[in-house]
């Protein structure tokens, strides 16, 4: 089980382990829930697409088509 220290200031470092398992990267948003046993429950904060409909759009530009933003997708690496 991976464990971690707090620091004087009250900063932890996530262990790699746990990183690769949730996907976190640099900037990644998490959230710290606590359950009824005192437990803390770590997250990554997901985005839904309606919260960030509109925000690259410019005007003057051609909206991208579907085939374009699979293409796109596509290009991403999958871990």
């Amino acid at each position: 089980m991976p464990t971690a220290t707090m620091t004087s200031k009250g900063q932890i470092t996530i262990p790699k382990e746990v990183r690769d398992e949730l996907g976190l990267l640099p900037g990644t948003k998490v959230t710290f829930t606590i359950d009824e046993h005192r437990r803390c429950v770590l997250s990554p904060v997901r985005i839904s697409a309606r919260s960030v409909r509109g925000i690259l759009k410019r005007e003057g530009r051609p909206a991208v088509t579907l085939e374009e933003m699979d293409e796109a997708l596509r290009e991403i690496p999958i871990r």
